[in-house]
């Protein structure tokens, strides 16, 4: 029997900034050949938005214990409100308590269990989550709908697209 390697989280540093960049390639490569043209531009998520994250401590990543050296995964956890978040849509958020976002959940393709990882080290820092996705980004509504988020409506990001919206809160 072959075991699943055990994966580990880390904040992310600079020096990571390059194997980033080609994670989030291959996350927007995967969602295309699953019928997600659009959640992601070409550009998305660019170094700017990623040095922002790392000096916000709010970049992690995701990497085998075997082999510390590669990171196969990677995301982002914002502490505070979200201001795509203050109005929802066809719906409401089900509780009003301080939350923690997870954003930018990313894979190399080389390892199961990245959304799993990213989820239990955010349950374990926050107990209120709230993520959204695509209406087109069916694998990532089936791991959010998986870990128990409960779909709360929809929301509006920056350049007015709609976004699906769950939430999470520790019972």
């Amino acid at each position: 029997m072959t075991l699943k390697p055990a994966l580990a989280v880390r904040p992310a540093a600079e020096t990571d900034l390059p194997r980033a960049l080609k994670i989030f390639a291959s996350a927007r490569e995967f969602m295309r050949s699953r019928g997600n043209g659009t959640q992601w531009a070409d550009w998305y998520p660019s170094e700017e938005i990623l040095r922002d994250d790392i000096s916000r401590d709010a970049l992690y990543c995701i990497y085998d214990e075997s082999d510390p050296e590669h990171i196969c995964g990677m995301f982002a956890l914002v502490a505070g409100d979200d201001p795509t978040y203050d109005e929802i849509f066809e719906g409401a958020w089900k509780n009003p308590s301080p939350y923690a976002t997870v954003h930018r959940v990313a894979s190399d393709g080389t390892h199961s269990g990245i959304f799993a990882t990213a989820i239990q080290h955010a349950r374990s820092q926050y107990d209120h989550l709230r993520i959204d996705t695509h209406k087109d980004n069916l694998p990532m509504q089936r791991c959010i709908e998986q870990w128990d988020f409960e779909y709360c409506g929809i929301i509006y990001i920056e350049d007015g697209t709609p976004r699906r919206a769950f939430e999470w809160t520790r019972a």
